[in-house]
């Protein structure tokens, strides 16, 4: 139910930023009092991804709380800012208004070209707007224009998206399957080099027990060299099979990160449904009784 006492947006925002400014403020809560922009990147990021998670399970008042959430982050960093006299919240969202304002003429300037953009169109004006209005540099390379702060598999994501739009692409999918297979077989070769090292490091960890204490420590270093350098490697193959994964994904439309979170949540209820079937048997969770969580598991996915 709507809020009657509160249903001006404008109402609404005031009294959110007069209730962090009374946090923050003298007399205040102490730990709202510590926090710093640095210490709620966290939190913005968590938030972040429970609202999509809302957004993904259509629940509307989960949304609406989500949402809550992340307002109240980007007031409080806004006015901790404020606080220092760098900048004032007003002007954060002032600053956004007049940027939405300026980068949509086709629709505040309402001229008849404008009304018949097509989105392309609209988007190559966007990039021309922030260059000749806004006096933005343009990047040293496209892919600069994908944040860093990005979570490494929804800048993957992002830094193909880029590359794709000037068509460094595959031509078709199957291509991409072929990538991913040749990527699959290099992550082998790679755990095989690994497994190699961890040996020639566990024979030369015996010698070296049986050798002077100096040799000792100079052949054990080596050997730890060796096998570091060998996991080293096998970390970039999958490295690179994941990106490749994620460019599979983005070929066929479907976002990384979203269909990650979709499996992340099938196999959390699954597993519960094993653990609640093993409990009710008197069962322990470990691996002797590996057979029966696969067929609680076999259970939970029919």
């Amino acid at each position: 139910m709507q809020n009657k006492e509160l249903s001006n947006p404008a109402e609404a925002f005031k009294k959110l930023y007069d209730v962090v400014a009374r946090l923050r403020g003298p007399g205040g809560c102490a730990w709202d009092q510590e926090q710093t922009p640095l210490s709620l990147r966290a939190d913005l990021i968590e938030e972040t991804y429970e609202c999509i998670e809302a957004i993904d399970q259509g629940d509307a008042a989960h949304i609406k709380e989500e949402l809550g959430d992340i307002f109240l982050l980007a007031a409080m960093i806004s006015y901790m800012h404020e606080e220092d006299g760098i900048f004032s919240v007003a002007e954060a969202l002032e600053g956004v208004s007049d940027k939405l304002i300026r980068r949509h003429p086709h629709v505040f300037e309402k001229s008849q070209e404008g009304e018949q953009m097509k989105t392309a169109e609209i988007l190559q004006n966007w990039a021309r707007i922030k260059v000749e209005q806004e006096g933005r540099k343009p990047k040293d390379s496209l892919l600069d224009e994908v944040a860093r702060g990005l979570p490494p598999l929804d800048r993957a994501y992002n830094l193909q998206k880029k590359a794709a739009k000037v068509g460094f692409d595959w031509p078709n999918v199957s291509g991409v399957i072929d990538k991913i297979m040749e990527e699959l077989e290099e992550v082998k070769e790679a755990m095989a080099e690994a497994n190699e090292g961890g040996t020639a490091s566990n024979r030369a960890f015996a010698n070296s027990a049986r050798a002077a204490s100096d040799v000792a420590e100079a052949n054990s270093a080596g050997a730890n060299s060796g096998a570091a350098g060998n996991n080293r490697a096998l970390e970039a193959e999958l490295g690179d099979l994941l990106f490749s994964v994620i460019n599979l994904c983005r070929f066929c439309g479907i976002e990384a990160s979203v269909a990650l979170q979709g499996t992340n949540a099938k196999f959390t209820e699954r597993f519960k449904h094993v653990e609640k079937r093993m409990k009710e048997n008197g069962q322990e969770m470990k691996a002797g009784n590996l057979d029966v969580m696969e067929s609680y598991w076999s259970e939970a996915k029919g």
